[in-house]
């Protein structure tokens, strides 16, 4: 782990399952996220993810890299364009930072669109494996 380390790309599929899944497990019941005609009356095309469904899909990503011991310190991040169904959302990143078993990695989900998410993660290994 050290400062200006790429971490490989990661593609997901946004599906309405993953969209309406997702708000269920974050107890976010607004209809944007689960009611498609709902959602067009209030002037989105479809139904779009929620920030929570967001954040752990940011989290799995560091952690997907980094492996199961990894603890997740910090995740911060500001959504930009919506993720709809059918998108694909590309998550990149790099470490920025590394304080010995600590690292600051910066973050970008991307689709057809722009930008839907930037952000920083801190992440933390047990000792021994941030030397990896």
């Amino acid at each position: 782990m050290r400062a200006g380390e790429p971490l490989p790309p990661l593609e997901i599929p946004v599906t309405r399952t993953l969209i309406v899944a997702g708000a269920i497990a974050s107890r976010d019941y607004q209809d944007v996220h689960h009611d498609a005609e709902l959602a067009r009356q209030k002037g989105a095309p479809d139904i779009f993810m929620n920030i929570l469904t967001t954040n752990g899909l940011v989290g799995r990503y560091v952690t997907d890299h980094f492996g199961p011991a990894a603890v997740l310190r910090k995740v911060a991040i500001r959504l930009g364009t919506p993720n709809h169904p059918g998108d694909t959302m590309v998550l990149t990143g790099s470490v920025e930072e590394v304080d010995g078993d600590t690292a600051v990695v910066r973050v970008v989900g991307a689709n057809k669109t722009g930008t839907h998410v930037t952000g920083t993660v801190t992440v933390t290994l047990p000792a021994g494996e941030a030397a990896r």
